[in-house]
């Protein structure tokens, strides 16, 4: 298992602006580590959907740790 950071951003006029990022301790791939971290990161904002906050999430590509 590794971990993860996931960036959630709004992207405005293109440019993307980083709103929260959440680090994910263990998960079995990247895709379950974005689902894990849409999901906190919709808890921790009071909605239902992360896109009601962020345009974009993604991994963050230096922090993988095996």
């Amino acid at each position: 298992m590794s971990q993860y950071r996931v960036l959630f951003a709004k992207q405005i006029l293109g440019v993307p602006f980083t709103v929260g990022t959440v680090e994910i301790a263990r998960a079995r791939d990247p895709e379950r580590a974005v689902r894990a971290a849409a999901l906190r990161f919709a808890r921790h904002h009071g909605v239902e959907d992360w896109r009601e906050r962020a345009d974009v999430a993604e991994l963050d590509g230096a922090a993988r740790v095996s």
